[in-house]
């Protein structure tokens, strides 16, 4: 068996034998990954970068700016695991309504066929998926035409199910907002066109990187190592090989 520390398994499935058992620390990354993803949103919600820049210049920017409320916004989730879910949540204590999509559809979750349908209207889209042959490049350039203006986009997922170039063709005409923990290519060159976005927001791959959360990943590793030795199949078994 190996065991991951990690909520996906995308860099290491190719690498394990279909005869050995391959499984994530899903559900341990929920809290910490749900709270950066609240504190984007309220950062680009709230104007903090276009704040801190007045602030770097001494300027006392009353009026100067436009921040908006959560209160009464919709959010699209694209994956409806412990993350998705989480954050699901936690917006909901700030007046947000979200809608979940996974992979196949089940009750109150649409399945990722729907996507077109469903796109528009939310004007907070979250990424929390997990990087397969399915999501690979899913959020393109027909994904991001269908966001509403002024519209956020949140990845907490994985860089590739964002396509780069089409992000940036949206973030330069000022149609969209973004926060990106995942970047693709990552890390992020530091001369890339998106680090001068005035528009986005971005962390270097660190939305879980908060004190308790390797004790979290311990945590469930030895609940699914112990699974493992009494025979069964553990419950983040995932497939590979």
């Amino acid at each position: 068996m190996v065991q991951l520390l990690s909520a996906g398994a995308d860099e290491w499935s190719a690498d394990v034998s279909a005869r050995v058992t391959l499984a994530t620390a899903r559900g341990a990354h929920a809290g910490p990954v749900a709270e950066w993803v609240l504190s984007a949103v309220l950062t680009q919600f709230r104007q903090w970068p276009t704040l801190v820049r007045f602030q770097d210049k001494g300027v006392w920017a009353h009026r100067q700016f436009e921040a908006d409320t959560l209160a009464g916004k919709k959010a699209l989730i694209v994956g409806a695991g412990a993350i998705g879910r989480e954050v699901a949540r936690r917006l909901e204590v700030f007046g947000v309504d979200s809608t979940l999509v996974a992979s196949r559809a089940r009750d109150g979750v649409f399945g990722a066929a729907a996507l077109p349908e469903v796109v528009s209207g939310h004007t907070i889209v979250v990424i929390t998926a997990p990087l397969t042959e399915r999501t690979r490049g899913l959020v393109g350039s027909r994904f991001l035409k269908l966001m509403d203006d002024n519209a956020i986009l949140v990845n907490a997922g994985r860089g590739q199910i964002v396509d780069t170039d089409a992000l940036l063709v949206e973030l330069a005409s000022g149609r969209l907002r973004a926060a990106l923990d995942v970047t693709d290519p990552e890390p992020l060159p530091n001369n890339h066109p998106l680090w001068a976005q005035r528009g986005a927001v971005i962390s270097p791959h660190s939305a879980r990187t908060v004190p308790g959360t390797n004790r979290l990943c311990y945590e469930v590793a030895a609940q699914q190592i112990a699974a493992f030795l009494r025979g069964e199949r553990p419950s983040n078994a995932v497939q590979h090989g």
